[in-house]
């Protein structure tokens, strides 16, 4: 196992802009906000940052994340501001590398933001030590990055890929004898059995066929064969990511007519987007079993944030309201409104965004995610994921080419985000 590069959370797969530039995308205006009662008070600039454009073709792009972002400010500052306050966003390009999600920290820092909101990037190793240098808070990242879970300034509002995993294994525990997981061949790869196996044995089912895979791979027969032998007409499940895609083009070309093995995965390996593109109902995902962090795309509790698209970002093709990534930036600009509420009078700084957060103030996502509070008290504490404090996932199948819920409501995974596997 040597040779490996240090473990960045696998991604949960699902502005490069200069100050000059950021400050042409910072969301401002002149006099009193549309709404407000009263004279405007100081306004609050925040940053989001994730990859958009990049000449790597295999780099992550997610330029719906900052649109979403600026949609936001967009409805907040049109409706009154929060609290009579401008909500000001400067949108920063990281370019999925070590050296961007640095350099967009460091302006977050210079900027004097106060706080870094509903942002992605698996390079938390870069812009986290960057951020806790300059006290500025990590609000609603993606949860592509260990760091997110670790650091002090970090304020997550999902589980991340640990709770998905741990969720997965459960459900899959449900109906599946045997089940065989696809991983990456990495130092991130290896804690992924243990997550799974959490919640395989919560449910009584034995532990799953490890199958390692190349992360570069144009094609994975070679493992399809392996997990078709080895589950034993169970369950495969494969989470690689950007490759999972590839994984099952090769496994359903290699499964024999007729044999119908069940298919899974969790959210970010497999997406909405995807299966649409896909196919919909003819894709390969068709009857799978996936695994996410907040209710499916048509549930009700996502009317409010469509209506903002549809009012705000009309025409404006980067926001899929079925990616997760956009979904979790809505709920972490939600995370900030109430923070900011809180402070009342004060000018809004970082230093008083965690004060506030610190002190107990909830979050009320409206349901899209249980009730949410960083003191110390809701943080699950183990060692390799102190920060999280929502161990809730959602059970989805796909159905007729949608992700739907195959569970009603949210399961607490809490039990199976153990520092060690269960016996």
């Amino acid at each position: 196992m040597t040779g490996r590069r240090r473990p960045t959370s696998p991604r949960p797969f699902p502005g490069v802009i200069s100050a000059a530039a950021a400050g042409a995308l910072l969301l401002s205006g002149c006099g009193a906000l549309p709404g407000a009662t009263g004279g405007s008070r100081e306004p609050v600039t925040v940053m989001t940052w994730a990859p958009d454009r990049s000449e790597d073709i295999n780099a992550v792009k997610m330029a719906g994340v900052p649109a979403m972002a600026q949609t936001y400010a967009r409805w907040v500052n049109d409706t009154g501001g929060i609290d009579g306050r401008e909500l000001r966003v400067i949108v920063c390009d990281e370019g999925d590398t070590t050296i961007g999600a640095e350099r967009c920290a460091r302006e977050a820092v210079d900027r004097k933001v106060a706080a870094v909101v509903g942002s992605y990037s698996s390079h938390g190793q870069s812009f986290m030590p960057a951020l806790e240098a300059g006290g500025v808070p990590y609000i609603g990242g993606y949860g592509a990055s260990t760091e997110e879970f670790s650091s002090y300034l970090s304020y997550p509002v999902n589980g991340g890929q640990s709770a998905l995993l741990a969720g997965h294994g459960r459900q899959l525990g449900g109906s599946c004898t045997r089940v065989s997981l696809v991983r990456p061949d990495s130092i991130g790869g290896d804690g992924m059995p243990p997550l799974l196996n959490n919640g395989l044995m919560a449910a009584d089912r034995p532990a799953s066929t490890d199958i390692l895979a190349p992360l570069d791979a144009t094609s994975y027969d070679e493992q399809a064969a392996q997990a078709l032998e080895r589950s034993g007409g169970g369950c495969v499940t494969a989470v690689l990511g950007a490759r999972t895609e590839t994984f099952f083009d090769s496994f359903r070309r290699l499964e024999p007519e007729g044999q119908q093995v069940r298919i899974s995965s969790v959210l970010g390996s497999v997406s909405q987007p995807l299966i649409n593109r896909t196919g919909g109902r003819n894709s390969p995902f068709e009857g799978a079993y996936v695994t996410g962090w907040y209710p499916d795309a048509k549930n009700a509790r996502w009317q409010q944030m469509r209506d903002v698209i549809g009012k705000y970002a009309f025409g404006d093709n980067r926001i899929d309201p079925d990616d997760t990534a956009v979904q979790t930036t809505w709920i972490a600009y939600t995370a900030l409104r109430a923070a900011v509420r809180a402070i009342d009078d004060e000018n809004v700084t970082s230093g008083r965004i965690v004060a506030a957060l610190n002190g107990g103030v909830e979050v009320d996502t409206g349901g899209l995610t249980p009730t949410l509070r960083w003191r110390f008290r809701d943080l699950v504490g183990t060692s390799s994921y102190p920060r999280i404090v929502n161990t809730k996932v959602t059970f989805q199948v796909v159905r007729e080419g949608r992700l739907t819920a195959q569970k009603k409501g949210f399961v607490d995974v809490a039990d199976a985000l153990t520092d060690a596997p269960r016996s």
